[in-house]
């Protein structure tokens, strides 16, 4: 095995927004945004055939 791909940084960024259905009802809206790690990451590995761990960086 080689090391492809090593890279820091949040995969995907989330953002909820609150929004008013009716008068009096309202729906908590998740939108989730890939980052440009993610979109690098996936370049790296199409079409291969890897093994991916993550681990998390305490800040």
């Amino acid at each position: 095995m080689k090391e492809l791909f090593s890279a820091e940084g949040v995969f995907v960024e989330y953002r909820e927004k609150a929004v008013e259905i009716r008068p009096g009802d309202r729906l908590v809206h998740r939108v989730e945004e890939p980052t440009e790690l993610w979109w690098k990451l996936k370049e790296a590995v199409k079409g291969k055939r890897v093994r991916i761990i993550v681990y998390e960086v305490e800040e």
